[in-house]
C-alpha cells in the first residue's frame, strides 16, 4: 500500500537529500582541512543556510521524478482513446483554468487500491496531479472532482513552494545543531578517534534533527490542508468536496489499534483524533476537523 503522500515524498527525499550533503560536507573538510569553519559560529550558521536551503530546493527540484518513481505514476496522454482517462484529464484541465493556473499541470495514474491522490512539481508550471486506481473505482465523479479541486489548490496556492522555504529554515538549524553537538562530543574524546566520533554525531544528528523538524512542516501542512480544502470547495463546490472527505471517512475507519491506522494518521490522512507524539507527524488534519471547517467557512 502506498504510504505516503505528496509531503510524504518531499520529506523523506529531503532527509536523504540532507544527509548526503552533510556527508559530502564531512569528507571535504576533512580532506581540505576545513575543520575550522565548524567551530566559527557565523561562517557555520551561514554554510548551514546554503546547503540547508540548496537540499530543500534539490528535494523541491526532484518532488516529480521521485513521486513518479515511488509511486510508480504512468502519466495520461491528453489525447487517449480511453473514456475514463480522458475525462479525467478534460477535468483536471477545467479546474485548473479555473483557478488560473498558467499551465495545466501532468495527469497521472498509478496502481493502487488504496483511494488516494497527490499534487506534486516544483512550480504552477510544471505540476503533477496523480490518482491511484482504488480512487477513481470508489468515488463518485462528483467525489472524485472534489479530491481533484483539493489537488489543483496545492498547486494554485504554492504549497510545494512555501513548504520548501520552511523546510530549508528547518534544515539549517537542524545541520547547525547536529554540528555545535558533534563539536562539543568530539572535543571531549581522544584525539585519536576524535575525526570519527565527529563524522558520526555529524550524520546521526542531521538524521534525529531533520525529523524533530518535520514536525513543524508537518504543522504548517496541516495549514495548507485546510486551505486546500477551501480551495476545492471553490473549484468543484463544497458539497463535492465534503462529500469526498465523507467518503475518504468511509473508506478509513480502521481500528484504532491497527498498525495500518497509524500509518495514515502519520503520512496521509486520518479519521480518528489522536494525540501522542505521533499526531506531532500528522501531514494532514483529522477529517472530521475538515468538513467541520468547511461548513463554517464561507466559501
Amino acid at each position: 500500500m502506498q504510504v505516503f503522500k505528496r509531503i510524504g515524498l518531499f520529506l523523506l527525499t529531503n532527509i536523504l537529500v540532507v544527509v548526503t550533503i552533510g556527508i559530502a560536507w564531512s569528507l571535504i573538510s576533512a580532506f581540505f582541512g576545513l575543520e575550522g569553519i565548524n567551530k566559527s559560529m557565523g561562517s557555520l550558521l551561514v554554510f548551514c543556510s546554503l546547503f540547508g536551503f540548496g537540499g530543500a530546493l534539490i528535494s523541491l527540484l526532484l518532488s516529480k521524478v521521485m513521486a513518479k518513481w515511488m509511486a510508480g505514476v504512468k502519466v495520461i496522454d491528453p489525447n487517449t482513446n480511453d473514456p475514463t482517462l480522458r475525462h479525467l484529464v478534460n477535468r483536471v484541465h477545467e479546474l485548473a483554468a479555473r483557478s488560473g493556473l498558467p499551465r495545466p499541470p501532468e495527469v497521472g495514474i498509478y496502481e493502487s487500491d488504496d483511494v488516494n491522490a497527490f499534487a506534486t512539481g516544483p512550480s504552477k508550471r510544471n505540476a503533477l496531479v496523480a490518482v491511484s486506481t482504488g480512487l477513481l473505482r470508489r468515488m463518485s465523479d462528483d467525489e472524485v472532482d472534489g479530491v481533484l479541486g483539493h489537488e489543483i489548490a496545492h498547486i494554485a496556492n504554492g504549497d510545494m513552494v512555501t513548504l520548501t522555504l520552511i523546510t530549508g529554515v528547518v534544515n539549517t538549524f537542524a545541520m547547525f545543531f547536529s554540528r555545535i553537538l558533534a563539536n562539543l562530543i568530539a572535543s571531549n574524546v581522544d584525539e585519536k578517534i576524535r575525526p570519527v566520533v565527529h563524522f558520526a554525531v555529524v550524520i546521526v544528528g542531521d538524521i534525529l534533527f531533520t525529523m524533530l523538524g518535520s514536525m513543524v512542516v508537518s504543522y504548517f501542512s496541516r495549514q495548507r490542508e485546510f486551505r486546500a480544502d477551501l480551495g476545492g470547495a471553490k473549484y468543484s463546490g463544497r458539497q463535492n468536496m465534503i462529500a469526498a472527505l465523507r467518503r475518504l471517512q468511509t473508506v478509513y475507519q480502521i481500528p484504532a489499534d491497527t498498525e495500518e491506522k497509524d500509518m495514515l494518521a502519520t503520512m496521509k490522512i486520518s479519521n480518528r483524533k489522536g494525540g501522542g507524539l505521533m499526531s506531532l507527524f500528522k501531514t494532514h488534519p483529522d477529517l472530521e476537523d475538515r468538513i467541520q471547517a468547511l461548513q463554517r467557512a464561507a466559501v
